[in-house]
């Protein structure tokens, strides 16, 4: 693709990335079958090709408006055209670059600054995402069927196993799975204290800043990033294996630390370091004997797997996790279309509520075709929004080698 990006954005780093992303897209058009939204609404804008084009017009100089930013908004950022494009555009610092310049162009209307800074001043935070959920969680039971759904039961994580192995991981504790899933974490550990393997919570960890980052807020993002850095370092330095992640969205963003990072003098190097070390925890076990978690009747069990777009597309591990579960015995039932983004999205569900509940109706449907007893799945994101609607349990994976 040729560009005339103005010289103001040719003056910075991320302009001339961007550059190079937009001369590296050839218009295939690959991507466009791939789009979840293209294939819900047939409007080429609001595909990888359209939202391409639109950033480079605002490379270019062209103006800004509503528009753009709606097209742009719309966009998932599940990645499935980056699996799909033949000439590897690296769409999704494209979009970043583009959804940035946009917030700093074109001012959004009152109501979608205070949506988006309510989010970001609520979810990163266990805390506070705990405040608001436990009066729920108490009145569930009064509440209509539809807003019942939505609300996470109250399970406890259990117990976390003392560390007693030499071998040691860390584990992102991350923020709303620690407040409304704290059993991930925490099954994950007794799983692997049976493999002789201790993971280890850092006390000052918390989320990984994809939020932030995803609602252009990259500033904050950092700061999260540095958090986590500093945190997990004097494990690091005293031979952690890996950075254990339970939570495959986070797990993209965790793997991108070392690029996003890369121009801090003070964390670039460390930065990349965490990176490297970092593991979805399929990665961990796919190294392991797992004789030890085959669990009786496993076979028996009728279940799916859906696959979450950050762990198919975004660390390109597709299939690794069903490979793992037959391994282990279970057999995961054939999904459909199974490339296709569930509408979660991390805040994607709560700010494009119309088109995230279109994509939860085609994704259920086709997981429940054959009226499985489980969905698995590997995203705290996807397990809650899959749940919020499934007629059947939906649990991560992992628990399910936690007896």
């Amino acid at each position: 693709m040729q560009t005339r990006i103005i010289p103001q954005h040719l003056e910075n780093p991320a302009g001339i990335e961007a550059d190079r992303i937009l001369r590296s897209c050839v218009h295939c058009g690959f991507c466009l079958s791939a789009c979840p939204t293209y294939r819900l609404l047939g409007d080429e804008a609001d595909s990888p090709r359209g939202r391409i084009y639109l950033v480079k017009q605002l490379l270019e100089g062209k103006p800004v408006g509503s528009r753009t930013r709606l097209h742009l908004d719309r966009c998932l950022t599940c990645l499935s055209c980056e699996t799909a494009c033949p000439s590897g555009v690296d769409y999704h610092s494209l979009i970043s670059t583009g959804r940035l310049l946009v917030e700093q162009q074109a001012r959004r209307p009152i109501f979608e600054r205070w949506m988006r800074s309510l989010l970001r001043r609520i979810l990163p935070y266990p805390d506070r995402v705990l405040a608001l959920l436990r009066p729920g969680q108490w009145l569930r039971p009064l509440l209509p069927t539809t807003l019942r759904r939505r609300i996470p039961d109250h399970l406890l994580a259990g117990e976390w196993p003392a560390s007693r192995h030499p071998r040691t991981m860390l584990v992102l504790e991350g923020c709303v799975q620690a407040a409304a899933a704290p059993r991930i974490n925490a099954a994950t550990a007794r799983v692997l204290d049976r493999l002789g393997i201790s993971l280890i919570r850092a006390p000052d960890g918390g989320c990984c800043g994809a939020l932030s980052y995803h609602l252009n807020a990259h500033r904050e993002a950092e700061r999260f990033m540095r958090r986590n850095i500093d945190a997990w370092w004097p494990f690091i330095e005293k031979g952690c294996e890996a950075i254990v992640i339970t939570a495959s969205g986070c797990g993209v963003q965790v793997k991108d630390y070392g690029k996003l990072l890369g121009r801090d003098p003070d964390y670039a190097e460390k930065a990349t370091r965490v990176s490297n070390l970092a593991r979805d925890i399929s990665e961990v076990l796919q190294q392991e004997n797992l004789e030890a978690l085959r669990q009786p009747g496993a076979g028996s069990l009728k279940l799916v797997f859906h696959s979450p777009c950050s762990l198919q597309h975004g660390q390109q591990l597709d299939g690794l996790t069903e490979r793992l579960l037959r391994r282990l015995g279970y057999e995961p039932g054939f999904v459909p279309d199974r490339q296709i983004c569930c509408g979660s999205a991390g805040t994607y569900s709560l700010l494009q509520p119309a088109l995230s509940q279109q994509l939860l109706t085609d994704k259920l449907a086709a997981l429940e075709q054959d009226q499985p007893e489980i969905i698995a799945t590997a995203n705290i994101g996807c397990l809650l929004h899959l749940q919020s609607q499934s007629k059947c349990r939906v649990l991560h994976w992992i628990e399910l080698l936690d007896p």
